[in-house]
């Protein structure tokens, strides 16, 4: 039974992270710990990688988070029925204590990221203590609002960022000191990256970390639907209760800042040349015969001077940059902040996409992929086209959160994300 949510809930100026008692895979009972996780739900490339994750182990994680059924109601259904299954097998089991955890990703190329995992309390946007950066969209904040109902638990962790005390923090000080011990698992993903976890349990320890992040508020770096989700599912419970709480993974970006990645979009039924034409007279347009490493190059040289996209889908690739002023003047909302207003989320989705290719924002019509190549590859196979972004600055993204200014949705990619599988929340029995 999760412990969280069961004290007083009470009204702080900062970050409330709360132990828990951990539910994770038994490494006796699955193939390896590597082949039960996933990427977070929304990273996963559908149908290709969410099949390549289902065939990696018949427990991968895939199968809860993005559970396949004809209806909504049936994908729901088994995932608990799923669950409630694994449980009983002994396949997934709570850890004895509740605890913090300390989590550790490692490439090959030198990057290191720590943070802690714990039940952070859920509060409301004017008390500003988690300040969103990005719009959701109902149906998607429903969908996952479904599955947590139907399962009780919180699948996956969503990213948090705080500017911590640097090493003299009480946080960090007693996250190092923890990733000096052996820890509860270490696994090595396919994509290169190395994960340990530790619990923290001492009293002291889990003491010396709250009072540390009460001082702080956090930026959401990944999981704006979740988030909101947690906020809609604790209004549907009578507080105090486990659902005053979501799980989370808070990073001092000071220790250990994030990168910063583009998410890209997908154009369905919109072919190349077709979007070619339509932009033609409202930007300046060329063509690159180049390989993608050198065509992100161009594209990144002409963001440093103003908007830019990169158009692919047709074997090549198409540099759009210079927008023209009269367009942005006509569409761009000129309440909103400068940066804001300049960003090139904002001048896709309200000059090109609403006015110039009149394409609606729905899953119908637009496909957001973080992965570049797999973006290009799958608009050259289904004859849409991609529209490659550069990233944005995380300075950037801070400055308008703290401003109250969220960014168009799926403005940015920070990583490296929490792997999904690792450690996850049951709500109830």
């Amino acid at each position: 039974m999760d412990t969280a949510g069961h004290s007083e809930a009470t009204a702080l100026r900062g970050l409330e992270l709360t132990p828990f008692r951990g539910l994770r895979y038994d490494p006796d009972r699955v193939g390896s710990l590597a082949a039960v996780t996933s990427p977070p739900y929304d990273v996963v490339v559908r149908p290709d990688g969410l099949h390549h994750l289902q065939a990696a182990d018949p427990y991968n994680i895939v199968r809860l988070i993005l559970p396949e059924a004809r209806t909504a109601d049936a994908r729901n259904e088994q995932a608990a029925a799923t669950l409630r299954r694994w449980r009983d097998e002994g396949v997934l089991a709570a850890d004895p204590e509740p605890g913090l955890y300390v989590y550790e990703q490692r490439d090959g190329a030198g990057l290191l990221q720590r943070g802690i995992i714990g039940a952070l309390r859920v509060s409301d946007p004017e008390e500003g203590v988690v300040l969103p950066h990005e719009d959701v969209m109902p149906h998607l904040v429903s969908d996952r609002a479904a599955l947590m109902r139907a399962t009780s638990a919180n699948l996956e962790p969503l990213l948090l960022t705080y500017r911590g005390d640097g090493p003299a923090g009480t946080a960090a000080e007693v996250v190092e000191r923890t990733a000096d011990q052996p820890p509860l698992l270490a696994t090595t993903t396919e994509d290169g990256f190395r994960h340990r976890l530790w619990s923290i349990t001492d009293p002291a320890d889990v003491a010396g970390v709250q009072a540390d992040l009460a001082r702080h508020q956090a930026l959401i770096a990944d999981g704006h639907h979740r988030w909101a989700t947690y906020r809609r599912l604790r209004t549907e419970h009578p507080s105090p209760s486990p659902w005053d709480f979501g799980l989370v993974l808070l990073v001092d970006t000071v220790r250990y800042p994030l990168r910063v990645r583009a998410i890209h979009r997908l154009l369905h039924g919109l072919p190349v040349a077709d979007a070619v034409a339509a932009v033609r007279p409202h930007a300046r347009v060329r063509s690159l015969s180049k390989p993608l490493p050198a065509a992100l190059g161009a594209l990144a040289e002409a963001a440093g001077e103003g908007n830019a996209f990169l158009l692919a889908g047709d074997g090549g690739f198409h540099l759009v940059d210079r927008p023209d002023p009269d367009l942005l003047a006509r569409t761009v909302p000129a309440d909103r902040p400068a940066a804001w207003r300049s960003l090139d989320a904002t001048v896709l989705h309200t000059a090109l996409l609403d006015h110039v290719w009149r394409i609606p924002d729905d899953s119908a019509h637009i496909a957001y992929i973080h992965d570049t190549a797999a973006t290009v590859t799958k608009a050259e196979r289904d004859g849409g086209t991609a529209v490659l972004m550069h990233p944005v600055h995380e300075e950037v993204v801070r400055d308008l959160a703290q401003q109250g200014v969220t960014m168009p949705r799926k403005s940015t990619s920070f990583g490296p994300k929490p792997a999904s599988g690792l450690v996850l929340r049951a709500l109830g029995n």
